[in-house]
C-alpha cells in the first residue's frame, strides 16, 4: 500500500500497467489477510465451493475502484463510457473535466420533446462546486438573466432554480447559500441539501425561535411573504430597506447587536448589523423586558454540515422510486405538459440538471410523471422539480443551449450554479 501511496503523490505518472500489477498484489494481500483473521469454517468451505465467481466478482469490484480512486484517468474512461451507455442516440460535449453537456430528443406518443441535460462527476470535477446564486448579493427584491447571473458569478453552468414571486423577484422557499438563510420555506415543500460530500433531498420545515426575557417564541419565517397575522416573521437586510408594516394587532422589533432597539407597527428601516422581528404584539411585547434577544434559526431536517440548501417541488424521484407528491406541496397549478427544471443525483453521488423545453411544436413538454420517469431513468436515486414555465432556461459555457420562450430566458430571481471553488 506505501507503493500506491507514493504513485499518488507524483500525480499519476506510474506506468498503467504496473498500477494494475500492484492493486492485483494488493487485492490478494487483502484476501489472504482476512482468511489469516477470520479462519474458514467447514460450512465456508462448502459455500465457497458453490460461490467461486462470488469472490471473482467482489475482487474485480475491489479491483475497479482501487484503480477508479488511484487513476483520473481510469474513472475519466469510466465516465464517459458510462454517459454514451446512458444516452446512446445523444449529442453529447465535454464542458470540462468530469462535466457533460448531453442534447437529446424523446418522443411520448409520436411527438418530440427536446432535453437539455448536464451531468457532473466530482471526483473528476473537483475545482467545480455547486451553489445557489442569487441574482443580486444585496437584495433578495431583484431579477436578472441566467447569462447575467452566470457571469457575475463565474459559471460554467447554470439552470433556473425556486420558485420566486414575479412581482417583486423574492424567492418562494428555502435558499440557504454559503451557511446563511436567506428564505425560509413554505408550505413544507421539498428541497436539496447540498453537503461537501454529497446531497440529501427532503421536505424542509422551519423550527427557528427568538428567546429573550425568560420566554421562547416561534419564528415562522424569514424573509417571505406574510401567511397569517398571527405569523411572526423575520425580516433581514436583504429583504429591503424598509420591513413591511406590522399585521394588525402586530408590532415589529428592530433588533441591533442582539439588542431590541425600537418597536413599531410602521415600516422599519434595517440596518446591515441587525434585522426586524414582526408579528402579535402580545407574543413580541414579552421580549421587550430586558430587550435581549437571540435568534436561533433552525430547520427539520436539521441538516449538520448543510452548506447551500434550494427548494423546489414537487418531489420527482425519492430513494430510487418515482414520487410526485404535487398535491401535498400545493402545487397543483403546475400540472399539464410544459416547459420544465428538475435536479437530482445518482447513486455514487454524480450530480444531475435537466431542462426540458415546450409549448411548441418542435418540443411539447414533459407532464410531471414523464419528468419523474426520465430523471429516475437516467440513474437518478433522489430528484426534485424546480420552477418550470417560462422560467426554465439552461447555460452553459457562455451561452443559453436550451430555447426558452423568451428568447434568453426572462429574468429570474436565482439560479443553481457550477462554478470555479474559491480556493483553484
Amino acid at each position: 500500500m506505501d507503493t500506491l501511496l507514493f504513485c499518488k503523490n507524483f500525480e499519476y505518472k506510474c506506468d498503467y500497467k504496473l498500477i494494475v500489477h500492484l492493486v492485483n498484489v494488493s487485492i490478494i494481500g487483502v484476501l489472504v489477510l482476512s482468511q489469516m483473521l477470520f479462519p474458514i469454517s467447514a460450512n465456508d468451505i462448502k459455500l465457497a465451493q458453490t460461490s467461486v465467481p462470488i469472490q471473482d466478482k467482489n475482487s474485480s469490484q475491489i479491483k475497479e475502484k482501487i484503480l477508479n480512486e488511484i487513476s483520473p484517468e481510469t474513472r475519466q474512461k469510466n465516465f464517459d463510457l458510462m454517459i454514451k451507455q446512458k444516452f446512446p442516440k445523444a449529442i453529447v460535449n465535454d464542458v470540462t473535466d468530469g462535466v457533460k453537456h448531453i442534447k437529446l430528443t424523446k418522443y411520448y406518443s409520436g411527438r418530440p420533446v427536446r432535453i437539455n441535460v448536464v451531468e457532473v462527476d466530482f471526483n473528476l470535477a473537483k475545482d467545480l462546486e455547486l451553489t445557489p446564486a442569487l441574482s443580486s448579493s444585496q437584495n433578495l427584491k431583484s431579477r436578472r438573466t441566467i447569462t447575467t447571473i452566470a457571469k457575475n458569478n463565474n459559471a460554467i453552468v447554470a439552470l433556473n432554480g425556486t420558485y420566486f414571486k414575479p412581482q417583486t423577484g423574492v424567492p418562494l422557499g428555502t435558499l440557504m447559500i454559503d451557511e446563511k438563510m436567506y428564505t425560509g420555506p413554505i408550505y413544507d415543500r421539498v428541497a436539496m441539501g447540498i453537503f461537501d460530500d454529497g446531497f440529501d433531498i427532503a421536505r424542509v420545515q422551519f423550527t427557528s425561535t427568538v428567546k429573550g426575557s425568560g420566554h421562547t417564541i416561534n419564528v415562522n419565517n424569514i424573509n417571505q411573504p406574510r401567511m397569517l397575522s398571527t405569523h411572526v416573521i423575520v425580516y433581514t437586510p436583504e429583504w429591503g430597506k424598509y420591513s413591511p408594516y406590522a399585521p394588525k394587532y402586530g408590532v415589529g422589533l428592530l433588533v441591533v447587536d442582539d439588542k431590541i432597539v425600537k418597536a413599531s407597527a410602521n415600516p422599519i428601516q434595517i440596518p446591515d448589523n441587525g434585522y426586524v422581528i414582526s408579528g402579535p404584539k402580545k407574543q413580541l411585547y414579552q421580549l421587550l423586558e430586558k430587550k435581549k434577544v437571540k435568534l436561533d434559526i433552525k430547520t427539520t431536517p436539521e441538516w449538520k454540515g448543510v452548506k447551500h440548501i434550494i427548494s423546489g417541488g414537487p418531489y420527482l424521484v425519492k430513494n430510487g422510486e418515482v414520487f410526485v407528491d404535487m398535491t401535498a406541496q400545493k402545487l397543483g397549478s403546475i400540472g399539464g405538459r410544459n416547459p420544465r427544471s428538475a435536479i437530482g443525483y445518482t447513486a455514487d453521488n454524480n450530480f444531475i440538471l435537466v431542462a426540458v423545453d415546450g409549448r411548441e411544436g418542435s418540443s411539447i413538454g414533459m407532464t410531471l410523471m414523464e419528468l419523474a420517469n426520465f430523471m429516475k431513468s437516467i440513474g437518478c436515486v433522489n430528484a426534485m422539480n424546480l420552477d418550470g414555465g417560462g422560467s426554465t432556461v439552461m447555460y452553459v459555457n457562455g451561452q443559453v443551449v436550451n430555447k426558452p420562450q423568451a428568447r434568453g430566458g426572462i429574468p429570474l430571481s436565482n439560479a443553481i450554479i457550477l462554478s470555479k471553488t474559491s480556493q483553484s
